[in-house]
């Protein structure tokens, strides 16, 4: 600084308040010239105290902006920042050894905090005021204390990086800055709230306020860790402003910067509290609350409910300018739920911890999803089909479905059309109906539906509320949601249903068939019935094999106990139990759901026909491509004989006769050879075990024989199941002595092999059967010799005791789960593209002189497989031949007829004939 200018301000700082008053004017300008011009900062604060403290006093409001501020603070800011960069350029050097650096920057936060102070009185000048000062009028000051600020906070923040270990040399100073920022700020936020903004204001004053709303945002992100209340009072302040002025900046706020940065405020506290609550818990802390770390976590869950509700009250005002960020508001809603039971991610918390914490951010997350609700992207994003999660956000997911069920019947008609409908159009984004969407999800929480994790079940008068599964949980939810559904959606809710139904997952399948039962018995007779002939078209339709056939008929089976009388006549007109394509309808109906007439008349077609089918079978010669038909007919028979009380109806006499003659046909070696034959023997043995004590001895060794061959072999997993129901049942009869030689040593290895089956649920079901046999039966030799293996009896003696052998920890058992589940989910899926049953194309190929299903694509054989086909039926039929010749059976007890000879004779020139054609080729 020049002689002239030293000696100017020497002279100023010698006057009284009513000389700088007098000389403002004249000296004013070149004091604010001299402090541009000054070629240091000791001049430069010098010359800017003796301004602020001198001058201003003697300004009125009207001059301060172009007189003063615009004239020294944007040099106030550039001095600042050269400051700042100093103190970076310099501490690489500090040391406690090097005094003469650490003299120089401990100087230069001195500095610093002198040009705070010089702000903090401008700021206090302006509040001198009565009158509120418009933003024009000290425009320049808010931007220069702003830019301050932030590089003050961000001095601080970073200080243990910037001084490393020798942050102790200046500590004193930057808590000091620190402080003096701190008091600038709430100065500057009281000084801002007194500024009047209305519709007339100037566009410059109205983007210094954005301006000013975005510099705090900027603040708030570096402050977030320095200070807990200043945190808080910053954002307050921010969306307060944003909201006074809410029509004049609404159109020019960075609405995703200040959104998203709530979302992660909110974020980081919570997960701050999850973090602080597990620690409580492992040091056993819960129950000191004053304990420092109980303080601070429920510092931290203020803070995180602070940011929850505040964000929801941002959305609320400006969810039309937020659609873009809608992504963003279910991942969070996603990830705090995740944190809360039932979910299988959450941790364990203090009871007392968990609520506090709920309070502060589970509860938000409600409001949050009602301000949605309305907003169409979020609609949009949250029913795409093909929203990919992580495993932990499955269940997360489905209890947001739900709550929007919860929450939507009260919204307007078009949230209502939003939700329920899915997409309509094709330039629509693509999504699916609410209870689809409902119905997807939950088949997706496969660990969870396993688990199972449990939910509050409805509060019932008189009654404490308990937990239920998750199936329950969403059943009671789905079905109040359907009594509240406005009748235009019921077409859609239709739809989902059966969608639902005719998908792979059983346990999804029940959900819906749940529902729509609800469905049909809360609507009218009319719409039961309607519902019902749809469900038994579809049944009549579907393969026997398919697992939607299954589905279908245990939807069929509950929804006609909801049939008027009249209306399940109707049924039986509809279907008549009289026709074999109809029949698959009637082996999924439980007939004591039936009225006496309608019950009598189907028991009475369905036996007429399944003599019939047996008496055509037989006239025909007992060829095997009928064998399909008589299989319809054994299902539907089945279906009748389980609903018998009394040995003596006509209908069990009937079916006792039918199975009969049937077991006296079947061949163990056909068996083994015809997919479609162990269709016929697993009926078989359905039925008879419902039978049992109607039938004569030699029938049931006929039985046993063919059980022996199928279980010696390899054969489907259903047809060991029905072999055990089988077994399990002949515990209520008692053999006469000269029928338990052959009987009771071949029951006995049955049952030996079986209960040494390895597959673990062939094996349990093998146990559960020997069990119930043992209970009941006379024939006591028969659990003896059936136990001969020590390994077999301990398996028996630790199933009957409920012994468990090995007992899995929790995570151990979650993992193991959550490998299940992606091979469930795998096979659902094969099942799904795999329209055909596996099963039944394995028929078609068995049986070649059955005509083939008109729809079913001709399968291509390899150029062997004819041959091998035919030669392994030939083989099977004779072997059972020899069998017969050889050992009889006990039916049987007449010499081979004489024809026998000749027709083997002509077998033999027939054979000759073939290998000499063969040798030819």
């Amino acid at each position: 600084m020049s002689q002239s200018n030293t000696s100017l301000l020497d002279e100023v700082m010698q006057w009284s308040q009513e000389t700088c008053r007098q000389e403002l004017k004249s000296v004013l300008p070149k004091l604010t010239s001299l402090h541009n011009n000054s070629e240091n900062w000791d001049d430069h604060i010098r010359v800017l105290k003796v301004i602020t403290d001198m001058f201003l006093p003697h300004m009125g409001l009207s001059e301060l902006e172009d007189g003063c501020f615009s004239k020294i603070l944007p040099k106030v800011v550039t001095m600042f920042e050269g400051m700042i960069k100093e103190i970076l350029d310099q501490v690489g050097g500090l040391s406690s050894q090097n005094t003469e650096l650490c003299a120089f920057l401990r100087n230069i936060l001195q500095a610093m905090m002198q040009i705070i102070d010089a702000l903090s009185t401008c700021v206090r000048h302006v509040c001198t005021f009565e009158e509120a000062p418009d933003l024009d009028a000290i425009r320049s000051l808010p931007t220069c204390i702003l830019k301050v600020l932030t590089e003050t906070f961000n001095h601080c923040k970073e200080s243990e990086m910037v001084y490393c270990g020798r942050l102790s040399l200046v500590a004193d100073l930057l808590q000091g800055l620190f402080k003096e920022a701190y008091s600038l700020q709430k100065a500057l936020l009281e000084l801002l709230d007194r500024i009047p903004l209305d519709s007339s204001a100037s566009e410059e004053a109205v983007s210094d306020t954005v301006t000013v709303i975005h510099n705090l945002l900027d603040i708030c992100s570096i402050i977030s860790n320095l200070d807990i209340a200043l945190h808080a009072n910053t954002w307050k302040f921010l969306i307060k402003h944003s909201l006074k002025y809410q029509s004049l900046v609404e159109e020019h706020l960075h609405h995703g910067d200040i959104s998203n940065s709530l979302c992660e405020n909110l974020l980081v506290s919570f997960n701050n509290c999850v973090e602080l609550a597990e620690q409580i818990k492992h040091a056993g802390l819960q129950e000191s609350t004053q304990s420092p770390e109980y303080k601070l976590f429920q510092k931290t869950a203020k803070m995180c409910r602070f940011f929850a509700n505040t964000l929801v009250h941002y959305i609320k005002e400006f969810k039309f300018f937020l659609t873009k960020y809608c992504n963003c508001y279910h991942r969070l809603y996603l990830h705090i739920i995740s944190k809360f039971p039932p979910s299988l991610s959450a941790p364990t918390l203090p009871s007392a911890l968990s609520e506090e914490l709920s309070a502060a951010a589970l509860v938000p997350m409600g409001a949050l999803l009602l301000q949605l609700l309305a907003v169409r992207p979020f609609a949009e994003f949250v029913l795409q089909n093909d929203l990919r999660l992580s495993p932990e956000h499955e269940l997360p997911q489905c209890l947001l479905l739900l709550s929007v069920l919860g929450q939507i019947h009260s919204q307007p008609e078009e949230v209502l059309q939003l939700w329920h409908t899915g997409s309509q159009f094709s330039e629509e984004e693509p999504r699916l109906p609410l209870y689809q969407a409902l119905f997807t999800s939950f088949r997706r929480c496969c660990a969870e539906r396993r688990v199972p994790v449990l939910l509050p079940g409805v509060m019932m008068k008189g009654q404490a509320q308990v937990l239920v599964t998750l199936h329950s949980n969403i059943c009671v939810q789905l079905c109040a949601s359907v009594a509240a559904l406005p009748p235009v959606f019921v077409p859609v809710l239709e739809r989902c249903l059966l969608n639902t139904v005719l998908q792979s997952d059983t346990q999804t399948a029940l959900l819906a068939t749940d529902v729509w039962c609800f469905t049909a018995r809360y609507g009218t007779a009319e719409l039961c019935l309607h519902h019902v002939l749809l469900v038994a078209q579809l049944v009549k339709c579907c393969p026997a094999e398919c697992y939607q056939s299954s589905q279908l008929g245990l939807l069929l089976r509950r929804m006609v106990f909801l049939m008027t009388p009249d209306h399940q006549t109707e049924l039986v007109e509809r279907f008549p139990p009289s026709e074999v394509g109809n029949l698959p309808v009637w082996r999924h109906v439980l007939l004591r759901a039936l009225s006496q007439e309608a019950r009598r008349r189907v028991e009475a077609d369905i036996t007429d026909l399944t003599e019939k089918a047996l008496s055509d079978w037989r006239s025909g010669g007992y060829k095997l491509g009928q064998v399909e038909k008589v299989n319809k007919v054994l299902f539907a028979l089945l279906a009748v004989v389980r609903v018998q009380s009394s040995p003596e109806e006509p209908c069990v006499l009937s079916a006792t006769g039918v199975i009969t003659q049937l077991w006296l046909r079947m061949s163990p070696d056909q068996v083994q050879t015809h997919p479609v034959l162990q269709w016929t023997l697993q009926l078989l043995l359905s039925i008879t075990a419902i039978l049992v004590k109607s039938l004569d001895p030699q029938v049931i060794y006929q039985a046993l024989l063919c059980v022996d061959k199928v279980v010696s072999q390899k054969c489907a997993d259903q047809l060991l199941l029905a072999a055990l129901e089988f077994l399990s049942s002949l515990g209520k009869i008692f053999f006469p002595p000269d029928s338990q030689n052959p009987i009771l040593p071949k029951l006995s290895s049955l049952f030996a092999v079986l209960l040494a089956d390895g597959v673990w649920l062939l094996q349990q079901h093998a146990l559960e059967a020997f069990s119930q046999f043992a209970e009941i039966t006379n024939h006591e030799e028969v659990i003896s010799q059936s136990l001969s293996v020590e390994e077999t009896k301990t398996k028996v003696v630790n199933y009957l005791s409920k012994t468990v052998n090995a007992q899995e920890d929790v995570e151990s058992r979650l993992q193991r789960l959550k490998l299940e589940t992606a091979v469930i989910e795998e096979h659902n899926e094969r099942l799904e593209l795999n329209k055909e049953n596996a099963s039944s194309k394995q028929t078609a190929e068995a049986v070649p002189d059955l005509e083939p299903c008109p729809k079913r694509a001709r399968q291509e054989a390899g150029a062997e497989e004819p041959y091998s086909r035919y030669i392994q039926t030939a083989e099977s039929a004779l072997k059972a031949l020899q069998a017969l010749i050889a050992e009889g059976t006990p039916d049987i007890v007449a010499p081979p007829p004489r024809w026998l000879e000749p027709k083997l004779q002509e077998l033999r020139t027939l054979i000759t004939h073939i290998s000499t054609a063969g040798a030819a080729t």
